[in-house]
């Protein structure tokens, strides 16, 4: 590991000027991701700004439904947060479904969603990676990308973004508080702070050095609607999504879906929000048959590789479980009154309600 030096700022101001007249200067919160890249000698900085002591470690909840996540929380205290387990239960169940206990009482809230793409070549510095060293070439493309992304890829990444709450905030239109380097605050919706690879992939978010993210907003939940993350990985525990879903539904009297939200984990560089499934949904029963025919719609664009083309229908399959789940009268608790998780949504494919699946990889 290169040598380092080690400074705990003591306000905004400081931390952004340590990082700015530091030479390879990042900034340290709960280093859960960071340590690791430095070990693997992926993140090389010459000087660590500690910024876990700043003001933004607090859960705001407001009258009108809304919440203010400081970027420090911790992901244990966000996760057991009453007000979010009873308003915002599929937050609770992705911060839930990542990492260990261990980790998530480290890891920060700005910081799982900075986490960098567990790409195996990414981590890998004998191997050449675009987005590691730009230029260099994408050896995933010809190798192992069975985990790796089939939507929003370009021919220089294909790289998936890991985190669980991202995508439960994307579903939940969350709004990312910045302050940049110069002090002036900016707010940018999720869908806007991650960027897609192109043709450069070593670009991962609107963040310039120096801007530090305070905290995340998330506007009030749609009336009555129900939510949950449910997530399939390899193994019940600790471990990255091979698919994941964030699904918010509200529905009418006559089970139409008055608002539906979808965001997709795994299976593209960002957070993948799905409208061009949440339009042709919006209005209608959700009967398997549309909901499929949404899935289907949504990857038309897609680029799967030899190896990873199952993630379509895998996506299709658990879009259709979840807001059928979400739609039933026995299915989760709407997203206020409920008292916490919804049963073990998002622990190993399970709805709690009974609706248990399983999934066989073809090709």
């Amino acid at each position: 590991m290169r040598p380092f030096t080690y400074e705990r700022a003591t306000d905004p101001g400081t931390a952004a000027t340590a990082v700015l007249d530091g030479t390879d200067a990042m900034f340290l919160a709960g280093g859960t991701n960071l340590v690791d890249l430095m070990k693997l000698g992926v993140a090389r900085p010459a000087t660590l700004v500690d910024v876990t002591g700043l003001p933004y470690d607090r859960i705001e909840h407001r009258a009108d439904g809304s919440v203010l996540i400081g970027s420090m929380v911790r992901n244990s205290d966000l996760s057991g947060d009453r007000g979010i387990r009873e308003r915002f239960p599929s937050l609770s169940q992705a911060v839930l479904a990542g990492a260990s206990g261990q980790l998530r009482s480290m890891a920060t809230t700005g910081g799982n969603l900075l986490q960098r793409t567990r790409c195996p070549y990414f981590q890998d510095v004998t191997k050449p990676c675009n987005k590691r060293e730009p230029g260099t070439g994408c050896s995933a493309i010809g190798g192992d990308h069975r985990d790796l992304g089939v939507i929003g890829t370009s021919d220089a990444c294909v790289a998936t973004n890991p985190s669980d709450m991202a995508v439960a905030m994307a579903a939940l239109d969350a709004v990312v508080h910045i302050r940049l380097a110069g002090g002036e605050e900016r707010a940018v919706p999720l869908s806007r702070f991650y960027l897609l690879p192109g043709d450069t992939p070593d670009r991962e978010t609107v963040l310039e050095p120096g801007d530090l993210i305070t905290g995340i907003e998330l506007p009030p939940p749609p009336e009555g609607a129900a939510m949950l993350y449910r997530k399939i990985r390899d193994r019940w525990s600790y471990a990255f999504a091979v698919v994941s879903v964030a699904a918010v539904v509200a529905t009418e009297a006559d089970g139409s879906l008055r608002e539906v939200r979808l965001a997709l984990g795994a299976v593209a560089p960002v957070p993948w929000r799905a409208r061009q499934a949440e339009g042709m949904l919006t209005g209608h029963r959700p009967t398997r048959a549309l909901l499929l025919a949404a899935a289907e719609a949504e990857f038309a664009a897609a680029r799967p590789l030899p190896r990873n083309e199952f993630k379509i229908g895998l996506a299709g399959d658990l879009i259709a479980a979840s807001v059928r789940d979400l739609t039933e009268p026995a299915g989760p608790a709407r997203s206020t009154g409920s008292t916490g998780p919804t049963g073990s949504a998002g622990f190993g494919g399970s709805t709690g309600n009974g609706n248990d699946f399983t999934w066989e990889e073809r090709g």
